[in-house]
């Protein structure tokens, strides 16, 4: 896993340029074993490399005997069938990503359709001189971009287009108002004014440092695929993902919760490994919520793992968040962030790669929301209906267009062949997947220069999960009832006929003891002034109780991320220090 950034300019690059320099320096968390640039024309880019395959000669950029660059973040799991089909082309280096450049030159801009992994890719061609960007479908790997009058620029973060002096930090409002109701923003539209995302499954074209063109993959299929026994097809198409995502010349681990889904890929991994698997499950000192330690040991020990528990206390809340809303420069208000931190931080002493099961609600229907909206009218619900801070009465003035980017892709799904089901499942797969969840996993493990994969979201698996009938999705009050059928034959001790308890931290209870504390701190905070009433804040906080204990953690976030990314002030130091600065 990588770092790219980059530019088309008017007025071009030189080697050395301070601004490339600048964009490899923000980004060197994410690569910290090598870096490169390729200058031609009136483009740079920039590449920082966390070494995976190939070890030796993996570095990027790769140039063609045409001239045309490449550099690429992400793991290309069809690379030896892309090998085979250019059997007459040599290839240079065994990197995974140097298939990518090849595909390039043979298809041209319809080189991503060929591809099967996780990337965010940029190439230059100067036969034409065009810039192009690609992302995978899912959006597992980032990729962002921004025009300015000098011209057009892209980077695996947003924070390094402000470290490199490319654009100032302005707040978008838009989605502050987004990230307040839902706890991340939705859509093509980031929390810093200016910056885009390039959308999962977008492939854009730019010349003269200009945005000529885009297109997109859709990451679900339309079209049923018949499975006279699912279990049996889950399987194979399972253990396939699973030995594709273990492709690696260094060191791996997972992440283990009490869950259906690190258990399914510990189960697969024990199936396909002659040495114990490293497992990493998270626990919470002195907290009231369920403690996933138990249940993980129990998988871990079936599956003879080298099982490593982490445990988490209050000490460790108040010190780390900061870096933690610092490494979120996208920003993503979700608690999960907090285990998601500190296991990549234990874990980079070991591993440079850690599986997780991101993914796995979303394509075979875990969430009880699925189930809730499945309901006859009039009990159904409708998924991210529920405003969260607007709730509390602490803004002055409640947005009423936080949820229009979700409104705007339901309108769109009504045309699709999908029946209720999917529908919800594709709201998610289009916006919480990749603007949280995967924005979760990589901004957490890359901060610590490791390498998240996501074994669910392989395209054919997720294909097939979507494609399902409801019955073999839902069944009672379970969701993925195909993967708990298969995990009971294949792991029984994970128990996955066991309700889903749903993951938790206890934020509320580590925030109500420093709540009289914290309330003039986050109440006075700048952002949160703009957005709300300071009094209402306050009040919040002082009266904190379970039902106000998550909209009092998204400000406290909103507060610290805003104070790291549009104030400036720097994390090191508790989350006291950190708000306590003007």
């Amino acid at each position: 896993m990588c770092g790219i950034a980059g530019g088309m300019t008017k007025a071009g690059f030189q080697k050395g340029d301070k601004v490339l320099s600048e964009f490899q320096a923000a980004l060197q968390h994410r690569g910290p074993d090598g870096e490169g640039v390729h200058v031609a024309d009136r483009i740079g880019l920039v590449h920082t490399r966390l070494a995976i395959i190939d070890l030796v000669n993996g570095a990027q950029p790769f140039v063609s005997d045409e001239g045309v660059a490449l550099v690429a973040n992400g793991e290309i799991y069809n690379d030896l069938e892309v090998r085979r089909d250019f059997s007459q082309r040599e290839f240079r280096t065994g990197s995974d990503n140097e298939s990518i450049l090849h595909l390039y030159l043979r298809h041209g801009i319809e080189f991503a359709r060929r591809l099967r992994g996780m990337y965010a890719v940029a190439l230059y061609d100067p036969r034409d001189k065009s810039l192009i960007l690609a992302r995978d479908p899912f959006g597992i790997k980032p990729l962002y971009f921004a025009e300015t009058v000098d011209g057009f620029w892209f980077s695996s973060e947003p924070q390094a287009f402000v470290a490199a002096g490319v654009l100032n930090p302005q707040l978008n409002e838009q989605a502050r108002d987004e990230l307040l109701a839902m706890q991340f923003s939705a859509g093509s539209e980031t929390a810093l004014k200016g910056i885009r995302q390039v959308e999962p499954g977008e492939t854009l074209v730019v010349r003269d440092g200009r945005l000529v063109s885009r297109s997109r993959l859709d990451p679900l299929s339309e079209e049923a695929v018949p499975y006279s026994n699912t279990v049996q097809a889950f399987d194979a198409l399972w253990m396939d993902s699973i030995s594709d995502h273990r492709r690696s010349d260094v060191p791996y681990g997972v992440f283990l919760s009490g869950g259906v889904d690190s258990a399914a890929v510990m189960a697969a991994m024990t199936r396909l490994e002659d040495r114990p698997v490293i497992a990493y499950t998270a626990g919470f000192i002195g907290g009231a919520v369920h403690d996933e330690r138990e249940q993980a040991a129990v998988v871990a020990k079936a599956t003879k793992a080298d099982h490593r528990a982490i445990e988490i206390s209050q000490e460790d809340f108040w010190a780390y968040l900061p870096a933690m809303a610092s490494c979120m420069d996208d920003p993503v208000a979700d608690y999960a962030i907090v285990p998601s931190y500190l296991l990549a931080k234990a874990a980079a002493q070991d591993v440079k790669v850690v599986l997780t099961g991101e993914g796995g609600d979303e394509v075979f229907a875990g969430y009880g929301r699925y189930r809730a909206g499945r309901l006859p009218w009039p009990f159904r619900k409708n998924p991210w209906s529920r405003d969260g801070v607007g709730r509390t009465g602490v803004l002055r003035q409640r947005s009423l267009g936080w949820r229009q980017t979700l409104n705007a892709s339901e309108a769109a799904f009504k045309i699709k062949p999908w029946n209720r089901l999917q529908k919800m499942q594709a709201l998610d797969v289009a916006h919480w997947l990749p603007q949280d969840l995967l924005t979760k996993v990589d901004r957490c493990l890359m901060a610590h220069g490791i390498e998240g994969r996501v074994p669910f979201l392989d395209d054919r698996l997720a294909a097939f999960g979507f494609n399902m009938l409801d019955r073999d999705k839902i069944r009672g009050r379970l969701g993925k009832w195909t993967v708990r059928q298969w995990l009971a034959e294949a792991l029984p001790e994970a128990q996955p006929f066991s309700r889903k308890r749903g993951f938790s931290v206890p934020v509320g209870q580590w925030i109500e003891p420093q709540a009289d504390r914290l309330a003039p701190l986050v109440s006075q905070q700048a952002g949160v002034v703009a957005c709300c009433d300071p009094e209402a804040v306050e009040h919040l906080f002082r009266t904190i109780k379970p039902q106000t204990a998550f909209p009092a953690w998204v400000l406290l976030f909103y507060a610290l991320w805003h104070q790291c990314h549009i104030v400036g002030i720097a994390h090191g130091g508790s989350v006291f220090d950190v708000l306590a600065q003007r």
